[in-house]
């Protein structure tokens, strides 16, 4: 059901209960795990897409996505701190966490969160912040995602959009181990305005590509600094080099074109089977691990199956609050690592599982040395203890929460 107000959803979750229906909320769509969809009544916020400015806060609708988002806080020179991906949804990103360029900078996305409106599963509408309803504002900021209620509008904090100089580097496949050893001393602990990924790439019937992407908010000789100084570590000059100046609004388009071309058409999203897995590493892996994970990577691959390594750095101003001062837990790490299999369209029972037991077995060569902590938004149904992974210390906490607010468990457990 198609939502426009807070009365729609009062309404949808009144008629789901009356045929008891199972209910889940829809802002985005593209949930990894599949848990915005269902076999009952899918309660979809996207027509709530409004984007207002006043005072330094933005307050945005819970069904707008980051592209329309960026386009209307530029406008005023402004930005939140938030992922690349035009299509992604504010609200989901927001209540798993929300990882992006400025995250070292401002922190997560849920950070800059200064108010919710939320619809209980009483049909109640609620407004919480800091002062009211402080237990439930807490949980939402990285645990509520289709949890406790459905959120209908969130305000944020919104900064100055800094102008910024993207980059990509890349190097061949026999590389990796030396950019993987000098990525992860170097990019978690530079600068707080420098946001450099590491994304190793297979797919199709070539070799495996190292590519170090991102931006550093400040003047492109800085950047061009800074870069060679982990080229300098790596021992090894990159196949190419690409450092633009630009504006943010162009960097983050820049970014989220270059994350297509990376991943290759086709190979994410409805086009496909995708599996991954995620962890937090709060200290660098050592040198045997890094050799078996990336010779994991192009060892035994079917030209049909597209694999990758996505480090993403941490520490910064993720790491600046405390882990219970938000629902979001994972506040001493060192950078996070997803590891993510993607197979063709119709492939067979048999390709699947064999994608899925590569990504097992490569995500358990490392996991020795993880924290445990998996990252929210990047759910994994195969998790033994998700709520345990996810919210670590605090999932006991937002258990009376969701206990308190959804006492008779109308939306979706903790943890699935």
């Amino acid at each position: 059901m198609f939502c426009a107000t807070d009365g729609d959803v009062s309404e949808a979750i009144s008629a789901a209960r009356r045929f008891g229906l199972a209910a889940v909320a829809r802002s985005g769509g593209h949930c990894f795990a599949g848990t915005s969809s269902t076999a009952g009544m899918v309660i979809d916020v996207t027509p709530m897409r409004s984007v207002e400015v006043a005072g330094g806060v933005a307050t945005i609708g819970a069904g707008a996505r980051l592209g329309a988002v960026y386009e209307a806080l530029d406008e005023e020179g402004l930005t939140i701190p938030a992922g690349c991906g035009p299509d992604v949804g504010i609200a989901g990103l927001t209540l798993g966490g929300g990882l992006g360029i400025l995250g070292r900078r401002y922190g997560l996305t849920c950070d800059g969160l200064l108010a919710a409106r939320v619809v209980l599963a009483d049909g109640r509408v609620i407004e919480c912040d800091g002062d009211h309803a402080s237990d439930l504002f807490w949980a939402l900021r990285g645990a509520g995602t289709g949890t406790f209620g459905v959120v209908t509008s969130l305000s944020f904090r919104a900064v100055t959009a800094p102008a910024a100089a993207a980059f990509h580097l890349a190097w061949p496949y026999d590389h990796a181990g030396r950019v993987v050893r000098a990525w992860q001393e170097w990019a978690p602990t530079a600068p707080d305005e420098l946001a450099a990924s590491l994304l190793i790439t297979a797919k199709g019937t070539g070799a495996p590509v190292v590519n170090v992407f991102g931006a550093w908010h400040g003047g492109e000789g800085d950047a061009q600094e800074l870069l060679g100084a982990l080229v300098t570590a790596a021992g090894t000059d990159p196949m190419s080099v690409s450092i633009q100046a630009m504006t943010y609004r162009q960097a983050k388009c820049y970014l989220a074109e270059l994350g297509d071309q990376m991943a290759g058409t086709g190979e994410r999203g409805e086009e496909g089977h995708s599996f991954g897995k995620s962890e937090f590493f709060c200290g660098p892996l050592p040198d045997d691990a890094v050799t078996g994970l990336v010779a994991g990577l192009g060892r035994d691959r079917p030209a049909g199956q597209a694999r990758e390594l996505d480090f993403t750095p941490w520490d910064g101003a993720y790491n600046r609050v405390a882990a219970g001062a938000t629902a979001f837990p994972h506040r001493d790490a060192l950078f996070l690592l997803k590891q993510s299999v993607t197979v063709s369209p119709g492939a067979p029972a048999g390709e699947v599982a064999a994608a899925r037991g590569w990504l097992d077995g490569s995500w358990a060569a490392v996991h020795p040395w993880g924290s445990g902590g998996v990252y929210p938004n990047f759910p994994d149904p195969d998790l033994e203890d998700p709520g345990r992974a996810y919210y670590l210390g605090n999932y006991d906490r937002l258990r009376e929460v969701k206990a308190r607010y959804d006492p008779g468990g109308f939306f979706r457990d903790l943890g699935r």
